[in-house]
């Protein structure tokens, strides 16, 4: 089953002092897993532009539309069996501990 992990800030990041887990040691074991098909770190949301048609007219704005202080920084696309193993795979990734991750498994169409 596909899911797509979002890799989000958070204000309110974890306070274990312990040392957090080395990034690229989690993608490494997930691509060898089979279980990440790709990947990648997305740019500032300063660098966003929002796209809306409303009444046949464009609208083009810069920026994210949604105002928060949480944002999607990065997004990893995932094969597991179910979803117990996505969840396995969000917790350990790095950003679990200082952001959040957003599992969303693909629409069955």
């Amino acid at each position: 089953m596909k899911y797509m992990m979002f890799v989000c800030t958070d204000s309110t990041p974890d306070t274990d002092p312990s040392p957090e887990p080395d990034i690229f040691a989690w993608v490494e074991e997930n691509d060898a897993k089979g279980r990440r098909e790709q990947g990648h770190q997305l740019a500032p949301t300063s660098s966003a532009t929002t796209v809306r048609v409303r009444n046949g007219e464009l609208l083009v704005s810069d920026g994210p539309f949604a105002e928060t202080k949480e944002v999607i920084v990065g997004f990893d696309l995932l094969e597991c069996a179910d979803l117990d193993e996505a969840i396995e795979v969000a917790r350990t990734h790095p950003m679990a501990r200082s952001g959040r991750i957003e599992l969303r498994p693909f629409a069955v169409l």
